[in-house]
């Protein structure tokens, strides 16, 4: 199957009438956006099978996830220094936490297509994944903003709490729902999605991606 163009559709979700396919963007009002574009029929055996067969995924990505965390550090100490990210660096955390979605949207059982393995680095989506990921780096930051974003976090950790609730619910819902009809109920798979957009926009921010404030929307 061919994936249109990541920029193709912004906006918010896309359901064409009578149609199997499903197309769900996170808002383009904040610099760091993702969509995901995949049937909502899905083989019942997945809702355990994708969580094994993404195993090796979860291996890599950790690994990853600690070069990112220590790129990140880097990052933190050049912006303070110099208002900027070195776009080395920016692209690498990117490609990383594009990586983790493509990961995730696939353990959740959201789409049937293995995730290629590798990091997929840039700002941009090279594309070619049903799920996308792209920022729009800042210029310049906000050196204040960023020296102390741990405690301009805290709020977003608590709301995450809120997050994390939602996210659980739905996956339960659609864990039962595609073991027994083989089809996610569009209304709960828009909840995961949307939970996982605001996760991927305050973790995007929280990893120096971003500059502006994160909004509390699960959309």
């Amino acid at each position: 199957m061919a994936y249109p163009s990541p920029g193709s559709s912004q906006g918010g979700g896309i359901v064409p009438p009578g149609s199997s396919e499903m197309a769900i963007t996170s808002s383009p009002d904040y610099p760091v956006t993702a969509g995901l574009e995949a049937p909502l029929t899905v083989a019942r055996w997945r809702v355990i099978g994708n969580y094994i067969l993404a195993i090796p995924h979860l291996v890599v990505l950790y690994v990853l996830q600690i070069v990112a965390q220590l790129a990140v550090v880097a990052a933190w100490f050049a912006i303070l220094f110099t208002g900027r990210l070195p776009s080395g660096i920016g692209e690498f955390v990117a490609g990383v936490h594009r990586y983790q979605y493509r990961v995730l949207t696939y353990t959740f059982f959201l789409r049937e297509e293995y995730p290629a393995f590798g990091v997929p680095s840039g700002y941009s989506d090279p594309g070619g994944d049903p799920a996308w990921f792209n920022v729009v780096p800042p210029e310049r930051f906000s050196r204040a903003a960023v020296f102390f974003r741990g405690l301009l976090a805290i709020p977003q950790v608590l709301y995450g709490i809120v997050v994390s609730v939602v996210l659980f619910v739905a996956w339960i819902v659609g864990f039962f729902a595609v073991l027994f009809t083989g089809r996610w109920p569009e209304s709960w798979r828009r909840s995961i999605l949307g939970a996982v957009f605001w996760s991927v926009r305050f973790n995007a921010w929280y990893s120096l991606l971003a500059d502006p404030y994160p909004p509390f929307v699960m959309r």
